[in-house]
């Protein structure tokens, strides 16, 4: 079978380095390029990480980005141009940001996760029908916890699984998303989803729905040990995109939950 030219970028990043690693083991994807933003005065691979251009990324099939929403729109405007299949797995898009990415999946197939695990998409799918069978009788809160290093508050997880809650309600997410707070011990219910974000160590994630009548508390929870799963999630995805026409893919397409 045919290798898959795969582009890595952010490739020093924490999740960078795990898609390198988890690469060599796959005999599905050859990595054909690594970017940066900055100078890497090192091969990696026997590859040397550039920036990002249309003269990095030309050789690849698909390019897989767990970056900053700044770099991610770099590399959708170069993969616009030159045709590439995309899966982002970058956090933090503001409302704006990700209705771009939807333009750009008019152009080019492109897989888009807060979350590649297969663990925590079937947990949103569970949030989702919790949410739709409980009703407005119950309130509902999301607790996050990643390493220190982790930059952005709610996670993307954290988020999506705000947003399972509010389709099982049938309501807009935005307007259902209350407040945001970091490293609370403690973080109350409301009538809209609050989040508390909990920065310590190196966890690597762990994420918590509940959801309280004032009589019962229904917890559902998953954490997560090894980011290796995030990457094997990553490159699950990206062979199933192989295949796509245009368009904006998640998870949930990839593994058929309807």
């Amino acid at each position: 079978m045919k290798k898959i030219n795969l582009a890595i970028t952010g490739c020093m990043g924490r999740m960078g380095q795990q898609i390198i690693k988890s690469a060599r083991s796959n005999k599905s994807f050859k990595i054909v390029a690594l970017t940066e933003n900055r100078i890497i005065n090192k091969k990696i691979d026997g590859i040397k990480p550039s920036l990002n251009t249309e003269e990095a990324l030309k050789k690849a099939n698909l390019i897989i980005d767990f970056t900053v929403p700044k770099c991610t729109f770099e590399v959708l405007k170069i993969a616009s141009k030159l045709k590439k299949r995309v899966v982002i797995g970058t956090t933090g898009f503001s409302k704006k940001e990700e209705n771009l990415i939807k333009k750009y999946g008019r152009k080019i197939p492109i897989l888009r996760a807060g979350n590649m695990s297969l663990g925590i998409n079937l947990l949103m799918y569970l949030t989702e029908i919790a949410s739709k069978s409980l009703g407005n009788n119950f309130l509902s809160k999301v607790f996050e916890i990643h390493h220190k290093h982790k930059k952005d508050h709610p996670s993307g997880t954290a988020l999506m699984l705000g947003k399972g809650i509010a389709v099982g309600k049938n309501k807009d997410f935005y307007k259902l998303m209350g407040k945001k707070y970091l490293n609370k011990k403690y973080f109350p219910y409301g009538k809209k989803i609050n989040f508390n974000s909990l920065r310590k160590g190196e966890v690597v994630g762990e994420h918590e729905v509940t959801f309280s009548s004032g009589k019962e508390i229904i917890t559902l929870n998953h954490e997560a040990f090894d980011r290796a799963l995030y990457s094997e999630g990553a490159f699950t995805a990206a062979k199933w995109l192989m295949s796509k026409k245009p368009g904006l893919y998640s998870m949930r397409d990839v593994l058929n939950f309807k």
